[in-house]
């Protein structure tokens, strides 16, 4: 079988699988790009079909129903991911906020128990590009100097967005998250009374200033947000904007709307020197010292720059069909290529629930596409993505408000517990995806 993907170009012809060969073999080869929620999904559920079993993130089989007879593969599975362990992005501004929940977010690959598996290999590296014509990705291993570079037969990209701090944190190894997230908390709460100002009212800044306040409750925290409603860049109703706020409120927060922020600069005492506070001016004239600054206003942008130009669109977004594949006017070999989670152009508020379903669509696809190579299937049953509206679950404090069209908006401290648990939804989602079954 080889080294999986023997980290270099391959040259085994025996490796190689399309549609066009006449005599396909396996194993099949899958390789991830990302190890966030919908990688390991992707690649999780991929593994349970290949072995015949019920796809983990797929719907619960209905009682009595008939046992489903699913065609068996070989496959391996490689992850390049830049970080050497899997990160709870939404748990951040839990983390940002508490030590012990900073080091229970960032697990590394190699202590995930349902990655390990002999048929399943995380390299820590960056991706520098695609040729989806060859098939071959190009990447560079963590503090290496030398490109290497893996064939493949399927390649999914779910990468993620580049997301400034503190929406998530910019270490690579878990060694230096721990060092990161400790610095950045000590510098918040070191002072009996500290004073807080968290500029940005999006979903990050609300819960990152409601988890310190309700954590922390001796600091005072400012939220401030330069327009007139929280939330104000999210395509949702205003009640759950103005529930928003009430939330905020309740958690104790000072909330700043129409505040936008000039500048931010230290504050000097006797002979110029720098006291440790922060002057923070805001362009209505408002001005407040403050302990800390958190900036919570980034735009992100998706990862894709490893791939070619006509496969994303002017923002950087992967232009995919509702199959996930990539959109086959952009690339040649589109039906081996996938792109799952918040690089993928698809409607919809960014979530990681949508993207790890996003995995289990994804696998299911491959699946479909491996029983056509295999057994000369004429027509592959595709699941296709629907439009997804806007919808969110927003942790506010000990209460949360969370809205779907279909049932509107809900309010509470038992949304929270059910939404997002003791945790921020980090054993929520570690139990969807089964992380911590032996891969075996």
């Amino acid at each position: 079988m080889g080294s999986l993907f023997q980290d270099r170009a391959c040259t085994c012809p025996e490796l190689h699988v399309g549609l066009d060969s006449p005599t396909p073999q396996q194993p099949f080869r899958l390789l991830v790009l990302g190890g966030g929620y919908g990688g390991l999904s992707v690649a999780l559920n991929l593994q349970d079909l290949c072995r015949g079993q019920a796809p983990r993130c797929g719907p619960a089989p209905e009682e009595g129903a008939p046992v489903v007879e699913r065609p068996r593969f070989e496959v391996e599975i490689v992850i390049v991911d830049e970080r050497d362990g899997f990160f709870h992005t939404i748990g951040a501004p839990l983390a940002l906020a508490s030590e012990d929940f900073a080091s229970k977010f960032w697990i590394r690959y190699d202590e995930i128990p349902a990655l390990r598996s002999p048929n399943i290999r995380v390299l820590h590296g960056s991706v520098k590009s695609v040729d989806p014509e060859r098939k071959v990705a190009t990447y560079l291993p963590y503090a290496g100097t030398e490109e290497k570079q893996l064939e493949y037969d399927f390649l999914v990209a779910a990468t993620g967005l580049r997301r400034a701090w503190p929406a998530v944190p910019q270490s690579l190894r878990r060694k230096q998250y721990l060092f990161e997230m400790g610095d950045h908390l000590r510098s918040m709460t070191g002072r009996k009374k500290g004073v807080v100002v968290v500029v940005g009212g999006g979903a990050v800044g609300i819960e990152l200033a409601s988890e310190l306040k309700t954590l922390h409750p001796h600091l005072h925290v400012i939220l401030a947000h330069s327009r007139s409603q929280l939330l104000s860049n999210e395509p949702l109703p205003d009640e759950v904007k103005e529930r928003a706020l009430e939330l905020c409120r309740d958690a104790g927060l000072e909330v700043l709307l129409n505040h936008r922020l000039e500048r931010s600069e230290p504050v000097k005492g006797e002979a110029g020197k720098v006291t440790g506070a922060v002057e923070v001016v805001f362009t209505n004239g408002k001005t407040i010292v403050a302990d800390r600054v958190v900036m919570a206003v980034s735009r992100s942008s998706p990862n894709t720059g490893f791939l070619p130009r006509e496969a994303v669109d002017e923002e950087g977004f992967v232009k995919v069909q509702g199959s996930l594949r990539f959109s086959p006017s952009t690339i040649p070999n589109s039906t081996h290529h996938y792109a799952i989670g918040d690089i993928a152009l698809w409607s919809g508020i960014k979530r990681c629930g949508a993207a790890m379903h996003m995995g289990y669509y994804a696998a299911h696809n491959i699946h479909q596409t491996m029983q056509q190579i295999v057994h000369g299937k004429q027509e592959e049953e595709l699941l296709e993505l629907k439009e997804i509206p806007p919808m969110i679950g927003l942790a506010v404090g000990k209460q949360a408000v969370a809205y779907w069209p279909e049932n509107g908006m809900i309010y509470g401290e038992k949304v929270l517990k059910d939404f997002f648990g003791e945790d921020l939804g980090f054993t929520i989602c570690w139990n969807h995806m089964r992380l911590g079954e032996e891969g075996k």
